[in-house]
């Protein structure tokens, strides 16, 4: 019996980083899905990408997010950076298991990457098999809509297909590949790349085209090449300071996994707080905790600091004095961060404008350290506070050991005239519990999505609290004591 491939999808994409970028892409095309099945689409973001959620969840929907019946004229790639993985030089990574299928113009005009993850082993891959297994897919697609619905930047999910394959890890397990969009997936490691390859006119062509797609106001600089890196600079503390307000936990920061726009990329081991405690590290392979939780701003800092090096010959051809103004726009980082990590506790503690700083920077700092010291559950203190504002402190001071130090931090506090509505609008309900992803994925990966759509409803809106989803707010009853998360591959 003869079967008949779908027709591609009447759509557009583009293929500008393939283009201006040759010797950063090979044309690469992804396995074939013996049987793919739709587990989960965004269709909101379907919509804000101008594309039909009924097409996508056609046979040649189906083709476009396996990439295996793309459009006419698209041109997949699998990209080429390298990078520092836990501080060591990695000359040569790439896109092992992922392909750039192109560029979509979303209809406001901002173009969006359309890129897959786990489409099979390309060039790159190294000694992996470039697949994907369903739960580190879930995994992604529920804790980046998480991200997103906090109003943190991150690539966005558009679909998981199971392709019908398994997978080899310690034992079968079903495989899927992720569909998702980016701002575009130029990394520091990218630049790392190229200025390996002792290449400066592409070096330049990279800068220029990640000048054009991310920070064009960078062009009419005195230096726009400096001008990019502390772009880059600003937009990297943001991103760490709205994850440190959180509570997420990365992960796997190396230089490739840092953007030049902005967001949140690569979610393999990564996780929320339960317990708050800078220490934190949930990934298997982060022995040492390089990246825990609260290592965060500084090993990015590190990060940066990488690209500055990649950027040296074109920010002066004084290499002295290139050094000296790179470590100029890097001192930038850390009062960046600063000063929205402090904005930040401001709108989480509810406090008025026009509070002195160091009073407001006091109340943050002995909050804190008292929040360590008990071990308290980050999200859950967070939440009950505002009822603390509210005249009702018991909620949150049951959680807390020293509750003398509690009361006169309290005392101080209300003093001063919180906003509990305002607190509420900043401080989650829900954020995706370790406990209960883990519960999702184990019964997506035996067949049953039914926890996962939960979760996913439950995480669109992490503000507002809503009557029967108690357990979703709830701690890990173990306290999530020896919880770990895995990259994946």
């Amino acid at each position: 019996m003869s079967t008949v491939a779908p027709t591609p999808l009447d759509l557009h994409l583009e293929h500008r980083f393939a283009d201006a970028l040759p010797e950063l892409a090979m044309a690469w095309q992804a396995e074939d899905a013996p049987a793919p099945t739709l587990l989960t689409l965004n269709e909101e973001h379907a919509v804000e990408l101008g594309l039909d959620p009924a097409h996508l969840r056609s046979p040649a929907g189906l083709g476009l997010l396996t990439g295996t019946v793309v459009p006419a004229g698209a041109s997949p790639v699998a990209q080429a950076y390298a990078g520092h993985q836990f501080g060591g030089w990695s000359p040569r990574l790439g896109d092992g298991r992922a392909l750039l299928l192109g560029e979509l113009t979303l209809p406001d005009g901002r173009l969006r990457d359309l890129h897959l993850k786990g489409s099979g082993r390309t060039p790159f891959a190294r000694g992996g098999d470039g697949l994907a297994a369903v739960g580190p897919m879930l995994r992604e697609h529920g804790v980046g809509a998480a991200l997103h619905h906090l109003g943190v930047p991150t690539t966005r999910a558009l679909a998981v297909v199971a392709t019908g394959r398994d997978v080899r890890r310690e034992t079968p397990l079903p495989g899927a590949l992720l569909a998702r969009t980016a701002a575009s997936h130029l990394r520091v490691g990218s630049f790392q790349y190229a200025r390996s390859l002792g290449d400066p006119a592409l070096l330049r062509r990279l800068a220029d085209h990640a000048i054009d797609r991310h920070h064009p106001d960078a062009r009419a600089a005195e230096r726009p090449y400096l001008a990019l890196l502390e772009a880059v600079t600003a937009a990297q503390a943001a991103l760490v300071a709205q994850w440190m307000l959180v509570g997420f936990v990365h992960g796997v920061l190396n230089t490739d996994n840092v953007t030049i726009s902005g967001e949140t990329i690569d979610y393999g081991p990564c996780a929320f707080l339960d317990a708050y405690d800078p220490a934190t590290s949930f990934s298997s392979i982060d022995e040492g905790g390089r990246y825990a939780y609260g290592q965060q701003p500084t090993v990015t800092l590190w990060n940066l600091a990488r690209l500055a090096e990649a950027l040296l010959p074109l920010i002066d051809d004084d290499e002295e004095q290139a050094v000296a103004l790179a470590t100029a726009s890097l001192e930038t980082y850390s009062p960046t961060y600063t000063a929205h990590l402090d904005a930040g506790m401001r709108r989480k503690l509810g406090l008025p404008d026009g509070l002195a700083d160091d009073v407001a920077n006091a109340l943050a700092a002995d909050l804190l350290a008292l929040m360590r010291e008990t071990g308290v559950d980050h999200t859950s203190f967070w939440r009950r506070l505002s009822a603390a504002a509210r005249g009702d402190a018991e909620p949150a001071r049951a959680m807390v050991l020293d509750l003398a130090a509690f009361d006169a931090w309290c005392e101080r506090w209300r003093a001063v005239g919180p906003d509990p509505a305002a607190m509420d609008r900043h401080n989650p309900v829900y954020v995706p519990r370790n406990h209960l992803v883990e519960e999702a994925l184990t019964a997506a990966t035996e067949g049953d999505l039914g926890p996962v759509r939960t979760l996913l409803d439950v995480l669109a809106s992490p503000y507002d609290e809503r009557p029967g989803l108690e357990r979703y707010a709830e701690p890990d009853p173990d306290g999530g004591a020896g919880f770990r998360t895995f990259c994946g591959t």
